[in-house]
């Protein structure tokens, strides 16, 4: 019998015969990530319910020297879930428990499946929400959200998820189960939590997370400003930063993006807008007021064409409907796309979206610019036609200049959506040697066996054993693992 086979008797004995799945065509359905020209069908596919049962799957996976893949509602963008051939893929979408709410504590208690807007919706009628929010929060869940550090609109003013992740029950890669951080706010000790979230599942499986609540606010205004162009949208964006002003949201949509938002999800945005620019202030009614004000003048000055103020939550929904749904809608106007993540200083927004236009015109490829514009995260959308001979490759091109523009400008291969499978390559563009070998020691220190999700996030295989250079990492000889 095959490893995987006898991982799969195990199984099947120990959780039930439907949370193990051999089928070939039943596990093709997990074989990519919301980056679906990346795919590998898994060799097998568990679906735990509980902390017991994923310790029970990666235990099982050690002992056969099986590598092994976390996997939540597959929303992901990088290729960070993207299974193995010769793997287990552990689904954590049946482990959907809110688990604890506690309002007094402003904490609450999650399994990894939770979809994350599930989270705000459950604690609401105690007067609080959960902060991050990705453009995918109605289907993306919570154990994906810490793997890959996932942000959102209102990251501006409210931080990423390792902002309101307070700890974690986690089954390590030799399949024991440790508590990381915890309920209090600043625990001693190393932050092995803050090493934890963002780690894309290379140090261990979330099973339980403890996340913090943040109060309603008292106010919230949202304007919808129009503009002849990005840069007078992304210079509005600089003064409002640089007058003290702190948005829950800045985000920007260019004119091609609007083109998409309209066609797909009809948000009634201003006709012939070059730039469309989303503010959204909140808090206390009077510091919302005042700064709502200030906004509006900032906006007149860089050239703002038409404002709008939403006037209830049916046109504040409608205002962000658009936003939110733009990469999707992309797919009215080409019929594929790359989704690029890539962050610079938001002083150079107007610099790096003029080159950004320079090298898609050179390669006669088309980009729509979607970003949140008030931290300088940009999530250029690379348009081609795969059938067109030539055009994946002339956008793979602009797609890897645009990375190169965000390093130049003192920047980062990506925001949000991680380095995956997608922008390992990527890494020594940012990173020296010596760099990416510390990272792999603090890897190979949570995982000396290499299986937890490997082949993600380093550009090339390295031993645990043996790093190349004149580093060795002996805690671990003789080890040969990725």
């Amino acid at each position: 019998m095959t490893s995987l086979t006898t991982i799969a008797a195990a199984l099947r004995a120990e959780l039930g015969a439907d949370r193990v799945v051999t089928d070939r065509q039943e596990r093709r359905t997990y074989e990519c990530d919301g980056l679906a020209h990346h795919r590998v069908v898994p060799g097998l596919v568990v679906l735990p319910r509980d902390t017991g049962e994923v310790a029970r799957t990666v235990r099982a996976c050690v002992a056969a020297g099986v590598p092994f893949v976390a996997r939540g509602s597959g929303t992901g963008l990088s290729g960070g879930a993207l299974p193995h051939a010769e793997g287990v893929l552990i689904v954590m979408s049946r482990m959907r428990d809110i688990i604890a709410v506690r309002p007094a504590d402003e904490r609450a208690v999650v399994q990894p499946g939770v979809i994350n807007l599930d989270v705000s919706k459950a604690v609401a009628a105690h007067g609080y929400y959960y902060a991050p929010d990705p453009s995918s929060q109605q289907i993306c869940s919570i154990g994906g959200n810490v793997a890959e550090n996932s942000g959102g609109a209102h990251c501006l003013k409210y931080g990423f998820t390792t902002n309101h992740v307070l700890g974690a029950r986690v089954v390590t890669p030799d399949g024991a189960v440790v508590e990381l951080g915890g309920p209090a706010p600043d625990p001693p000790g190393y932050d092995l939590l803050g090493a934890f979230v963002g780690a894309e599942g290379t140090l261990g499986v979330a099973t339980e997370i403890t996340v913090r609540l943040t109060r309603l606010p008292e106010s919230v205004r949202t304007l919808l400003a129009a503009f002849a162009s990005m840069s007078q949208a992304g210079a509005a964006t600089s003064a409002i930063i640089a007058a003290g002003v702190v948005p829950a949201a800045v985000e920007m949509m260019d004119a091609l993006a609007v083109e998409a938002a309209e066609a797909a999800v009809a948000c009634g945005y201003p006709e012939g807008a070059g730039a469309v620019l989303i503010v959204e202030l909140d808090g206390p009614a009077a510091e919302v007021d005042a700064q709502f004000a200030e906004v509006t003048t900032l906006c007149r000055a860089a050239g703002a064409t038409e404002l709008r103020v939403a006037a209830d939550a049916a046109e504040r929904a409608l205002f962000w409907k658009g936003r939110k749904s733009a990469f999707a809608a992309v797919g009215r106007i080409s019929p594929d796309y790359i989704v690029q993540d890539g962050v610079i200083p938001r002083t150079a927004l107007p610099e790096v979206l003029r080159r950004i236009g320079e090298v898609a015109a050179a390669h006669g490829v088309r980009v729509a610019n979607v970003f949140h514009a008030g931290d300088g995260n940009l999530h250029p959308l690379v348009l081609f036609d795969a059938s067109v001979p030539g055009e994946d490759e002339r956008a793979g091109t602009v797609s890897g200049a645009i990375i190169d523009l965000c390093v130049e400008y003192g920047g980062s291969i990506t925001g949000e959506h991680g380095v995956g499978t997608d922008k390992a390559k990527y890494m020594p563009r940012m990173f020296s040697a010596d760099d990416l070998v510390t990272m792999q020691l603090l890897r190979c220190a949570f995982d000396p066996a290499g299986l937890a999700n490997p082949g993600k996030i380093f550009p090339t295989p390295r031993l645990c054993g043996e790093v190349p250079g004149r580093h060795r990492a002996r805690a671990f000889p003789g080890v040969d693992v990725f």
